[in-house]
């Protein structure tokens, strides 16, 4: 009886990979179809004759207006920036090439600030990039899971020959990012919080800082010693080397204040030693 099973199992198996494959093929088609500019663009003859249907250009336009309609809501900085017939004509070109990979379009649009990077139209806005990833940073903060927040009064219960080998492990929800020579913290969080500050912006490098210590996203600036310090954290550094990675990019950085700051926005969910004795 086992030869039988294994002998009718194989046929089955095969045909099951022959209907995968044959699914696979139509989906990958029927996507196609979505983006193509018209009803027969390298579409297989199945999936032209469905797309020549009146009824799917509507469904067409449907996919595509969720699309634009996501991007807009997860950039708005950027959106606001450039207006909105520039953005969502961006997003469109954005849209036909990368579709959402998952049904929610809460976290669509990750390769968005990427595209802007070598998008020509916006080759005279260098700092729309890192608008983008602002936003970007924004939306992974606000969908990040939940973790409880450090306190500054656990780190600072510790003895003072334990803290060299602490590592303070960043929360979930934190994100930051430093821009070298462009003033992308200020020119972000006036669009995005869609401020009256119209003062003249000072062009020189920012960093940022986001995270979500009370179930809302906030965001302050962070300079390059606060990023590096941050990068080391998230490498599993101890206080010690963090710290000496902070100096090490401005070598006038006040780390007491650092800390504070840092504490006091979230950043870090937990600690622990890499002192083993």
């Amino acid at each position: 009886m086992r030869g039988w099973t294994n002998r009718w199992r194989r046929p089955r198996n095969a045909l099951r990979m022959n209907m995968d494959s044959a699914l696979s093929r139509f989906q990958d088609g029927f996507a196609q179809a979505l983006l193509a500019p018209d009803a027969d663009a390298g579409l297989t003859p199945e999936i032209a004759a469905l797309a020549r249907q009146p009824a799917f250009a509507v469904y067409r336009n449907t996919v595509m207006k969720g699309c634009i309609d996501a991007l807009q809501a997860n950039y708005p900085a950027v959106a606001r920036l450039v207006g909105e017939a520039w953005f969502r004509a961006a997003a469109a070109i954005f849209a036909r090439e990368r579709l959402p990979a998952q049904a929610t379009l809460l976290n669509y649009g990750e390769a968005f600030a990427e595209f802007l990077a070598g998008f020509e139209p916006a080759a005279d806005l260098p700092y729309l990039p890192g608008v983008a990833r602002l936003d970007r940073c924004w939306t992974e903060s606000h969908a990040a899971a939940d973790e409880p927040v450090l306190a500054a009064a656990t780190l600072a219960a510790l003895a003072p020959e334990a803290l060299a080998s602490t590592v303070l492990h960043p929360h979930a929800a934190a994100r930051w990012a430093w821009f070298d020579d462009q003033p992308i913290y200020t020119i972000w969080q006036r669009n995005r919080a869609a401020s009256q500050d119209e003062s003249e912006i000072e062009w020189q490098g920012e960093g940022a800082l986001l995270a979500r210590p009370r179930g809302a996203v906030l965001w302050a600036p962070l300079d390059a010693a606060g990023c590096a310090f941050l990068d080391a954290c998230a490498a599993g550094l101890p206080l010690a080397a963090a710290s000496a990675a902070a100096l090490e990019a401005r070598d006038d950085a006040d780390l007491a204040r650092l800390m504070k700051t840092l504490l006091e926005n979230g950043a870090f969910a937990r600690m622990s030693s890499t002192n083993k004795t």
